[in-house]
């Protein structure tokens, strides 16, 4: 069975960092693209980061410069760096993992809350 399990969230103040994790189990994800999402209450889910199969990255535009998205395939995990964090960056976040080296979600993790204040 797949599990992605995120870890990592937390409050921050504005301009602070957070690094979150995400550990897939049941399945090797080597070659998988992975991705981060957010939701923010009242809104709708977004992509935020992506990482191919292939390691290339890609950024929703109001992250970028800010956030960075790696993968360890020897653990099977994939981070999101996040630094100069802002009010909007409030959420909760959402690991994914596509069926191939890209494509969409296939499977999700639980969420990470994320917390800025200003």
């Amino acid at each position: 069975q797949v599990q992605l399990v995120e870890s990592g969230g937390g409050l921050v103040q504005a301009g602070g960092s957070l690094r979150l994790s995400c550990v897939a189990s049941g399945s090797s994800f080597s070659r998988n693209a992975m991705a981060w999402y957010r939701q923010a209450p009242g809104k709708e889910r977004e992509l935020v980061a992506g990482i191919t199969g292939g390691n290339s990255p890609n950024y929703a535009d109001s992250v970028k410069g800010r956030f960075t998205i790696s993968r360890d395939n020897g653990k099977n995990t994939v981070y999101l760096q996040m630094n100069s964090l802002k009010p909007e960056d409030t959420a909760v976040y959402y690991c994914t993992a596509a069926a191939w080296v890209v494509g969409p979600p296939r499977y999700w993790g639980q969420g990470t809350q994320v917390t800025v204040s200003s």
